[in-house]
C-alpha cells in the first residue's frame, strides 16, 4: 500500500474541493452570514501565508479565543495543515487558568473575536510569550490600544486586513509526520491545573472518520454545532464536515434557547451537538413556543450524562432522536455513541440502551477494572472503573518541563500500562455498550453501599416541576455519607422537598432517597457546562445552602 500520512490538509483539500459548495452559516442575531467550504479553503491558505509572515513555522502554537464561527473554522483548517499547532483557548476558564493554559501551551499568536477582545486584553500583561494578536471583527480604539499596550505584543492585526492580498493557494506540506501534534486541548481543571492533551494529525483524522460514519452524517445534513470549538475540537465536527460535506450552522455567541430555536427553524437544521444543559433549555423553549423542528432527525448530547426523561420528551413530543455520546478530552473526545439500540423501539430495554453511554466506536477497546485491580469479563453487570485505549486516546499528558514532581506523578497516575484510566465507574457489555453510573469521585458511599449521584439526578429531573438537580455526598455521622439534592424548580412551582422525596420513593430504593434538600436558583457549572459539584460541596461545608431535611 502507498505510505500516505493521515493529515488535516488531506481532509481540508477534500472538503474544500469535492464539497466546495457546502456552506458554513454563522449566526449574527438577525440571521446567518454565509460562506462556502471552497472559500474557507481559500481563506485558510491566506491565513497560513499571513502566519508565516508573523514567524509561525514548524510546530509553533497559534491560539484562538473565539466563538463558533466561520473564522474559527478557517483557523481549524489552516494552522494544523501548515504544520503548526492549533491551541483553542477555553474562554470560560477563570482568568488564572486561562493564563496558565496559554503560557503552558506556548501560544505566540492568538486570534481573538472582537466581542471577546476586551476581556482578552486584560490577560495580555500576564502572557509574555504572545507576540501578535489578530482580531476578527471591528474593535474600538480603546480596545485596540489595550491589546497593544504590553511591550511584548509586537502588533495587533485586523483579521480581514491581514488576509487581504495574500495568495488563495498554499503549498501545504505533505511530508508531515501524522503522529505529530495538530491541536491541543486542556481539561477544565476540576482539580489542580488543567492538563494538556496534544491531538496528533492521525488521531484527528481517524476520529473524524469514525464520528461521521457512526452518526450517519451526509452532505444533506445541516448541523448546528453548539459544543464549543474551544472544547475538545468541538467533538471533531469541523473535520467530520470536511469528510461528509455537511453544512455547519455556527451559533457564535447566541447560545440561548430562543436563538437556537430560530437557527433550527430558519436553517432547517437536521442535527446538532451540545451538552445536556443546552438541550434541556431548548426543550423547555420548544414545549412553550411554536417552533418548526420537523427538519431535525437527531441531536447528539455529551459532556455529562443526559437525563432519560429529557431524551424521552424530545422523541415523544418533538420526534427528535437524542443520541447519547461519551468521551473525554483525553479521547479526542468521542469514544462511544448510542445510535441504534439492539432492542424494540420504545421498550424498557431500548431506553436502557439509549440512557447508556452507547456502543464503543470501532477502533477503540474498553475494559472494566474490578475491585482487586484486575480486568473483568465484559458482562454488562460487573461494576468497576472503565479504562480505554486506541488510536485517538492519548498515552500521556503534554509536559513543557515546568511541572512539579507531584504534578508529573498525578499525570502519570491516569495511565495503566497503556490504558487510560477514565475515572468513570460503570459496566461494559459483551456487545460493546458502556453504562457509566458515576465519576469515581462522585459516587456516594453510604453505609458500605454505593449510591449513584447521576442516577438520582436523572430521576429527579424526570419530575415535571424540576428544571435542574445536582446530587453530592455530604458527611453523615451514622452512614459516613448521605446524598444532598440541590434542586432548581421551574418558575412558579411550589413543589416541596417532601413531595420530591415521595416522588423518588416510587422510583428508587428507599435507602438511596436523600434526606437533605436545598432549593437553589441555578446549579453551578464548569466552563464546559457540566454540573460543578465541588462548588456545591463547598457551599454546603461553608453553610451557604439553606438545607431542609425530610423523613
Amino acid at each position: 500500500m502507498q505510505p500516505t500520512p493521515l493529515l488535516i490538509s488531506t481532509l481540508m483539500r477534500f472538503g474544500t474541493t469535492v464539497h466546495g459548495a457546502s456552506e458554513v452559516v454563522t449566526w449574527t442575531g438577525d440571521g446567518g452570514r454565509r460562506t462556502t467550504f471552497r472559500r474557507l479553503g481559500e481563506q485558510a491558505a491566506q491565513l497560513a501565508h499571513a502566519l508565516r509572515g508573523l514567524g509561525i513555522t514548524a510546530d509553533q502554537r497559534v491560539g484562538t479565543f473565539m466563538w463558533n464561527n466561520a473564522e474559527h473554522l478557517v483557523a481549524y483548517l489552516a494552522v494544523p495543515s501548515m504544520g503548526a499547532i492549533l491551541h483553542a483557548l477555553n474562554i470560560r476558564l477563570f482568568p488564572e487558568q486561562l493564563v496558565y493554559v496559554t503560557r503552558h501551551g506556548g501560544s505566540q499568536v492568538v486570534i481573538v473575536d472582537n466581542t471577546l477582545a476586551a476581556p482578552f486584553a486584560k490577560l495580555l500583561e500576564h502572557l509574555p510569550e504572545v507576540r501578535h494578536v489578530i482580531v476578527s471583527g471591528p474593535v474600538d480604539d480603546e480596545t485596540r490600544s489595550a491589546l497593544g499596550a504590553p511591550s511584548h505584543v509586537e502588533s495587533v492585526h485586523d483579521f480581514v486586513e491581514l488576509l487581504a492580498g495574500q495568495p488563495t493557494t498554499f503549498d501545504w506540506p505533505g511530508d508531515l509526520d501524522d503522529e505529530d501534534a495538530a491541536s491541543m486541548c486542556y481539561s477544565s481543571g476540576t482539580t489542580g491545573n488543567p492538563k494538556g492533551v496534544a491531538y496528533s494529525q492521525r488521531s484527528n483524522y481517524l476520529h473524524s472518520m469514525a464520528v461521521a460514519a457512526s452518526l450517519g452524517i451526509t452532505t444533506s445534513d445541516r448541523l448546528l454545532i453548539v459544543v464549543p470549538l474551544f472544547h475538545a475540537n468541538a467533538w471533531g465536527f469541523p473535520y467530520s464536515a470536511m469528510v461528509t460535506g455537511s453544512t455547519l450552522v455556527m451559533p457564535d455567541r447566541f447560545l440561548q434557547a430562543a436563538p437556537l430555536a430560530a437557527m433550527i427553524s430558519t436553517e432547517k437544521v437536521t442535527g446538532g451537538a451540545g451538552v445536556p444543559t443546552i438541550w434541556n433549555d431548548l426543550l423547555h423553549h420548544l414545549d412553550t413556543n411554536d417552533v418548526d423542528v420537523s427538519s431535525v432527525r437527531m441531536l447528539m448530547v455529551g459532556g455529562s450524562a443526559a437525563p432519560l426523561p429529557m431524551m424521552q420528551a424530545y422523541q415523544e413530543r418533538h420526534g427528535i432522536d437524542i443520541i447519547h455520546g461519551w468521551g473525554m478530552t483525553e479521547t479526542s473526545p468521542v469514544a462511544s455513541l448510542s445510535t441504534t439500540p439492539p432492542a424494540e423501539p420504545g421498550s424498557a430495554e431500548y431506553w436502557a440502551y439509549k440512557a447508556s453511554q452507547g456502543r464503543i466506536l470501532c477502533g477503540l477497546e474498553g475494559r472494566i477494572i474490578g475491585p482487586d485491580g484486575s480486568p473483568v469479563q465484559p458482562d454488562g453487570e460487573t461494576v468497576g472503573e472503565f479504562e480505554i485505549h486506541g488510536p485517538w486516546v492519548t498515552e500521556s499528558y503534554y509536559s513543557n518541563g515546568t511541572e512539579s514532581e507531584a504534578e508529573l506523578a498525578d499525570m502519570a497516575a491516569k495511565f495503566d500500562d497503556g490504558w487510560l484510566r477514565t475515572g468513570d465507574v460503570g459496566t461494559f457489555s459483551a456487545n460493546g455498550f458502556i453504562t457509566l453510573t458515576d465519576r469515581a469521585k462522585d459516587v456516594i458511599k453510604s453505609g458500605g453501599e454505593w449510591i449513584s449521584s447521576v442516577e438520582l439526578e436523572n430521576v429527579l429531573m424526570g419530575h415535571p416541576d424540576v428544571l435542574e438537580a445536582s446530587v453530592v455526598g455530604v458527611p453523615d455521622d451514622k452512614w459516613q455519607e448521605r446524598p444532598l439534592a440541590s434542586v432548581v424548580l421551574k418558575q412558579d412551582s411550589s413543589t416541596t422537598a417532601q413531595e420530591l422525596r415521595d416522588y423518588l420513593e416510587t422510583k428508587i430504593a428507599h435507602w438511596q432517597v436523600p434526606e437533605r434538600w436545598a432549593f437553589i436558583d441555578e446549579v453551578p457549572k464548569t466552563s464546559v457546562g457540566k454540573f460543578d459539584k465541588k462548588v456545591l460541596r463547598k457551599r454546603y461545608a461553608d453553610g451557604e445552602l439553606a438545607v431542609e431535611t425530610t423523613s
